[in-house]
């Protein structure tokens, strides 16, 4: 009798941002990433202040944190992950990925971003480090292929969702922006007057 085969490495993405707020922009990135990548979860994981954001007032961890568990609350591949929150400042990504090594050492690691994060990486703090430690996912928009870089493991991930994080802070039309965010996360938004949104 032949002996069982090997089961197949957990595939993990790890999905670091502000959520300030987590959008549906951010769930259909994460949802498109777990089908084309067969992903056994997204972890998302907020962080405290992010190095490239150091002059920006964000929401309040624990507002961002709830936001999280709104938007998320029906998808049981999607886990929110707080530690970030409760580490040094600025947020440094390779830090990150470090910890989830230490956790899942047998998983397979990716980092999902956003095709400007893609272009930025290389200033971002020990970019060689953190790409020797995951494979990246990079959510592109009208085609647009990232730039190869030697020794970096990178996969496109088309996705065209058009919310932003930035509008709905500023207020956008009320319409739009209730088109880009879970009904429970407006209304979180609206009860405890986090932005500009009505």
């Amino acid at each position: 009798m032949n002996p069982p085969a090997p089961a197949a490495p957990r595939r993990i993405a790890l999905f670091g941002g502000t959520f300030d707020p987590v959008h549906l922009g951010h769930v259909a990135i994460a949802s498109l990433a777990r089908d084309q990548f067969v992903l056994d979860e997204v972890r998302f994981l907020p962080c405290r202040v992010s190095p490239h954001k150091l002059h920006r007032t964000s929401a309040a961890p624990a507002h961002r944190l709830q936001m999280l568990r709104l938007a998320l609350a029906d998808l049981p591949w999607a886990v929110i992950d707080d530690f970030e929150l409760h580490q040094a400042t600025p947020s440094y990504s390779w830090r990150t990925a470090e910890e989830m090594h230490r956790r899942f050492p047998a998983a397979r690691l990716f980092w999902l971003m956003g095709a400007d994060q893609w272009r930025d990486l290389p200033a971002w703090n020990r970019p060689a480090h953190l790409a020797s430690l995951v494979e990246f996912i990079v959510a592109t928009r009208d085609g647009e292929v990232p730039a190869p870089r030697p020794d970096w493991r990178c996969h496109a991930l088309p996705c065209a969702h058009p919310a932003s994080a930035t509008a709905i802070r500023a207020g956008g039309a009320v319409g739009i922006v209730a088109d880009w965010l879970h009904p429970a996360v407006l209304a979180h938004i609206s009860r405890h007057h986090l932005y500009r949104v009505p």
